[in-house]
């Protein structure tokens, strides 16, 4: 496993980056509504990278993905495809993930949006979601173990009975969309690489309502789905480690106590 350490010039390009993934969530966020399909947020969101940020949506054609963002509505985990088919509905939970780069270095961040009226425990298991990153990012800073995130996330989603994905998980990024190290959402403390000063990395847990089971379309081979076809939900963030703690750079101005 080779961990880059960021030089201070490629930290500053991440800051940038970050900025910008954390401003196409703060933009789009209007805009999720009853009846809008997800093909059409993947064509704003597109169009506001490309041509107001100046900036690459680094989902499209990476791997043969075929939209600039990722939907996933409801019972998806992760890796939704934008489609002018799925219109989105009240009660809907849709996260919206997003990916850019500028400069060569990507800004990798994502978010849960309400549509129209949400059930109470969708609610909840959006909120718990968005603690366990929380919960995570708190741990960050030189000396910490990845397991130790691991462990508190996974601890703290089950003890409000909900269930960690654990087939798809954080990862370093840099000049690269997906680096060393693997960032797993369960775990136990003081396991795996402990962090240093200048690491990057995603945290990103992905919470199921039943089951943590999950299954990849053979149909697109990208949408993933929990098997029960229980709610699921994900918050991410991409993490500076300092030589005190962390900073968040995908940070949103609604996040401003964080």
């Amino acid at each position: 496993m080779s961990i880059s350490i960021k030089t201070p010039e490629e930290i500053k390009k991440m800051r940038v980056a970050g900025k910008l993934a954390a401003e196409v969530l703060e933009m789009i966020e209007d805009k999720v509504i009853p009846g809008v399909s997800t093909g059409e947020l993947d064509r704003i969101c597109h169009e506001y990278i490309v041509n107001r940020q100046k900036a690459i949506p680094a989902p499209l054609n990476y791997k043969g993905f075929p939209k600039s963002i990722c939907t996933s509505v409801n019972q998806v985990v992760c890796h939704g495809i934008p489609s002018d088919k799925k219109i989105l509905k009240s009660g809907d939970i849709i996260n919206i993930d997003i990916t850019v780069i500028k400069d060569g270095y990507h800004g990798d961040t994502s978010k849960m949006f309400f549509v129209g009226n949400i059930t109470p425990h969708a609610q909840r298991l959006v909120k718990v979601t968005q603690e366990c990153l929380y919960m995570g990012i708190a741990l960050v800073k030189p000396g910490t173990y990845l397991g130790d995130i691991g462990h508190v996330i996974q601890n703290y989603a089950q003890n409000h009975h909900y269930s960690v994905v654990r087939e798809y998980c954080g990862h370093g990024i840099g000049s690269n969309f997906h680096e060393d190290p693997q960032v797993l959402h369960y775990g136990r403390p003081k396991t795996g690489v402990q962090l240093k000063p200048g690491m990057i990395f995603t945290i990103e847990p992905m919470i199921n309502a039943g089951k943590r089971h999950v299954k990849l379309s053979s149909r697109d081979g990208w949408t993933v789905e929990t098997t029960d076809k229980r709610l699921s939900a994900q918050w991410e963030h991409t993490i500076l480690v300092t030589e005190t703690g962390h900073e968040i750079l995908t940070r949103r101005g609604e996040e401003h106590g964080l």
